[in-house]
C-alpha cells in the first residue's frame, strides 16, 4: 500500500528528474561574455565593419545567409536567447552552419552602412527598418546584387518579432535556409512540419 508520504517522495522524485532531463548543464557551466555595449556576444558571431551589402555578399561567398540580431543591454529575453535557444547543440549547429550572425544595439551609435549606401547610428537604422524591440531576429534575401539599392526593411525574407521558444526559433531558421517563405508563411509551414 502506497502511503501519502510515499506518494509525495516518488511525487518529487519523478518532478526532480523531468526536470534534470531537460536541464542543460552547458548553459551554466559556460560563462556570458558581454560587448562594451553590454550585450551578449557569442564569439562566432560576425566581427563586420557594418556595411549591410558587403556582409551580405560575404555571407553568400560562403555558402550562408545574412541575419541581424538586435538586441539592447538587460533585455531578459535576449538573455534567455543566448543561455536557452543558442545553448542548445541542435540549435547553434544549425544557425552557426548556415547563417552569418552580425549582433547590432537598437540604441547603438555605431555607423552602419544599410544596403541602400545610407550611413546612420544602430539606434537610427533600427528605426528605419522598423525595429521597436528586443530581440528581434531579421532575415535578409541571399541576393546581394538585388538588395543594392533598397533598404534593409525592404531586403528582409523573414523577421522573429520577440523571444521564440527553442522549438519556433530553430523552425524559423529552417524556414529561411529552405527558401520556404517563397511558398508558404511561417505558421503554415509549421503547421505542416507539426503533422509530418
Amino acid at each position: 500500500m502506497i502511503t501519502r508520504r510515499m506518494f509525495n517522495y516518488f511525487g518529487t522524485a519523478a518532478a526532480t528528474a523531468a526536470l534534470l532531463v531537460g536541464f542543460n548543464p552547458s548553459v551554466l557551466a559556460e560563462e556570458l561574455t558581454y560587448t562594451d555595449d553590454g550585450l551578449i556576444y557569442q564569439s562566432w558571431f560576425l566581427d563586420s565593419f557594418l556595411i549591410m551589402g558587403e556582409d551580405m555578399a560575404d555571407a553568400h561567398a560562403n555558402g550562408k545567409r545574412f541575419v541581424v540580431f538586435w538586441e539592447l543591454k538587460g533585455c531578459p529575453y535576449c538573455k534567455e536567447t543566448h543561455r536557452v535557444n543558442l545553448a542548445q547543440p541542435k540549435i547553434l549547429d544549425f544557425v552557426k552552419s548556415n547563417f552569418n550572425v552580425l549582433q547590432l544595439n537598437i540604441i547603438g551609435s555605431r555607423i552602419v552602412t544599410d544596403f541602400d549606401g545610407e550611413e546612420l547610428s544602430e539606434k537610427d537604422l533600427a528605426k528605419k527598418w522598423q525595429v521597436r524591440f528586443t530581440p528581434t531576429i531579421q532575415f535578409f534575401d541571399d541576393d546581394a546584387d538585388a538588395a543594392m539599392g533598397k533598404s534593409g526593411r525592404e531586403s528582409e525574407v523573414a523577421r522573429i518579432p520577440g523571444y521564440f521558444k527553442p522549438g519556433h526559433f530553430l523552425a524559423m531558421f529552417e524556414y529561411v535556409e529552405q527558401k520556404a517563405y517563397d511558398k508558404q508563411k511561417f505558421h503554415e509551414y509549421v503547421r505542416a512540419h507539426q503533422k509530418s
